[in-house]
């Protein structure tokens, strides 16, 4: 028991490292050059035109 509350208190050490570590790594996919096209299309969602307008009507022609 007693190992198990070293590793505890070891742990507890580094928990703003592990934060950050945390935060960098959702920076970095959320910068990722390859998730850029996929980002900007659903920060457009809000913004296009419905094309079905069955949808607008709430299923309803």
């Amino acid at each position: 028991m007693e190992t198990l509350q070293d590793i505890a208190v070891f742990a507890r050490q580094f928990w703003g490292v592990w934060l950050m570590v945390f935060f960098m790594g959702i920076v970095a996919y959320a910068y990722w050059p390859r998730n850029r096209d996929r980002f900007d299309s659903n920060a457009m969602i809000p913004l296009r035109d419905d094309e079905d307008k069955e949808w607008t009507n709430g299923g309803r022609p």
